[in-house]
């Protein structure tokens, strides 16, 4: 599995919620490395070009307003299988369906403001983090925690 990247998007309603701090905190004490981090709105270009395969779709208009409706915190994290992990951690669409522990489970009741969106493959992270930072934004570093989250061997 190895380490990878994702992209995460902490969406309008986890940062008027004011959530932020306490999601990038689960993310990081889970052991996933941030590498990049920035606040931006998503204007309909940017949400047309994230949302591609979407666009067609009946449900896309909504999608489109609520990702535009404010801000959104973008970040990349790096760790083994972050993929899923984040996938994992996010738990399933509707909130009201997630499992407590999971950040839609523990806060969110909807399946349509639902606060954060992650990577649903290595492919997809690789495209959506091009769509949201330049290569010089992302920042790879050690620090002397790696060992401690996760074995040389399951890297």
């Amino acid at each position: 599995m190895g380490l990878q990247k994702s992209l995460i998007l902490l969406k309008p309603d986890a940062v008027q919620r004011r959530l932020c701090g306490r999601i990038l905190t689960r993310i990081e004490e889970r052991g996933l490395k941030l590498l990049a981090l920035k606040m931006l709105k998503v204007t309909p270009e940017l949400s047309q070009q994230h949302y591609a395969e979407h666009v067609q779709k009946p449900f896309y208009p909504q999608l489109e307003e609520f990702i535009t409706s404010g801000p959104v915190l973008a970040l990349v994290v790096e760790g083994p299988g972050a993929v899923q992990v984040v996938r994992d951690m996010m738990g399933k669409t509707n909130g009201r369906e997630s499992a407590p522990g999971t950040i839609r489970g523990d806060f969110g009741l909807s399946r349509q403001v639902n606060l954060i969106h992650g990577s649903d493959s290595p492919e997809s992270a690789e495209r959506e983090i091009k769509i949201y930072f330049r290569p010089e934004e992302i920042i790879s570093y050690s620090t002397n925690l790696d060992e401690w989250v996760c074995a040389g061997d399951e890297l």
